[in-house]
């Protein structure tokens, strides 16, 4: 007799829901549509940003 995994749960990014990572969850990491919305609005204002690692340098000439 064949186990089924059991689905990896996380949480979702923007309300906090659990969530199954499975294929049928196409909003996966997140709960809803309206969540994936959110996120992607939240990155578009650029509410988030990645940190730069060191500034460059201005060249000398």
């Amino acid at each position: 007799m064949k186990e089924t995994p059991v689905p990896r749960v996380v949480t979702c990014r923007t309300c906090g829901k659990p969530v199954a990572w499975i294929p049928e969850n196409t909003y996966r990491p997140f709960c809803s549509e309206r969540c994936r919305s959110i996120d992607l609005g939240a990155w578009a204002a650029e509410e988030y940003r990645v940190p730069e690692q060191s500034k460059p340098l201005p060249d000398e000439q």
